[in-house]
């Protein structure tokens, strides 16, 4: 079951009753007419807090990462600036960290092969939709040697986002650069805690990546599997700036727009499902070969 992304954005008290996570406005001054909401904690995947105004029992937050849930917290700009996921997810946790420790380098760099050609393949598809000359990234994906030795990731990246916008935005792909930047950082930090919440389900330390080794990341891992994933956030940033120019602030339809990705179809094992489950998909397949009984990561491709 596809499981449900819930944005608060208005100052309240969140707690749990009856396995059901509950909005209270009771204490809050102008909005102590408003109903209490519920949702059953079951229900829910991911959890952005978003007001800096909202306070939450220990009890829920509890109840919420017994069920895998990812809880997103936002700073004072409404950008995601933390994340909060269970230590324990899977019973066979200590087995599988005990592989992914151990893994070869060897395997590793096979795994991230795998990882970049999936990636500039959608990448690829993307400039596709938008009937833009592809062809560059068709041959570069072809071309990805072992742990991308030739920085072919990178060379794609520079032609891709050279192409993907109109002209007239003039773009440049900087996390702290002009829109339509600010919605990227956004799409993608959804998509992180989307692709953590999936490796702490199959039990996978998510500090230990393949590629990606900052000694200040605790998401090395989300970081590498998320790669060929961030061209689904493309998509959806391309069609809004399509629709309007009006992207300076990330206003309350944009952001929702942008977490509705979990439920966003594509393509896995020639199977369309929703991006929540590929990528429980994916990791699960992660997890297989680092236990050594695959070769390859499960991928999604843009339909």
């Amino acid at each position: 079951m596809i499981k449900r992304t819930l944005c608060i954005e208005t100052p309240c008290h969140l707690k749990c009753s009856n396995e059901q996570l509950v909005v209270s406005y009771a204490h809050i001054k102008g909005l102590e007419d408003r109903a209490d909401k519920t949702v059953p904690i079951e229900d829910i995947g991911m959890l952005v807090l978003e007001h800096q105004q909202i306070t939450l029992s220990h009890y829920l937050l509890d109840k919420l990462i017994a069920n895998n849930t990812a809880v997103i917290t936002c700073n004072q700009t409404h950008h995601p600036s933390g994340l909060f996921m269970p230590l324990e997810s899977n019973t066979l946790q200590s087995e599988r960290f005990k592989a992914q420790i151990e893994a070869t380098e060897p395997l590793k760099k096979q795994l991230w092969q795998q990882t970049v050609k999936a990636k500039i393949q959608n990448q690829s598809a993307v400039l596709k939709k938008w009937n833009i000359k592809n062809i560059y990234l068709i041959n570069a994906a072809q071309n990805v040697k072992s742990g991308d030795a030739d920085n072919d990731e990178a060379k794609a990246a520079a032609y891709y986002w050279s192409h993907l916008f109109p002209e007239a935005w003039q773009f440049f792909r900087r996390r702290d650069g002009p829109p339509p930047n600010n919605l990227l950082n956004y799409g993608y930090a959804i998509l992180r805690a989307t692709v953590a919440r999936a490796i702490a389900g199959a039990g996978l330390l998510a500090t230990l990546g393949i590629f990606h080794r900052n000694r200040y990341n605790a998401y090395c891992l989300a970081d590498d599997i998320m790669e060929p994933y961030r061209p689904f956030v493309d998509i959806i940033v391309r069609s809004i700036i399509d629709k309007t120019s009006s992207v300076e602030t990330l206003t309350k339809e944009l952001k929702a727009q942008l977490l509705l990705l979990p439920t966003v179809d594509v393509v896995l094992d020639k199977e369309t499902s929703p991006l929540m489950i590929a990528t429980q998909r994916t990791a699960a397949s992660l997890a297989k070969c680092y236990l050594g009984e695959s070769r390859k990561i499960l991928y999604p491709s843009v339909p």
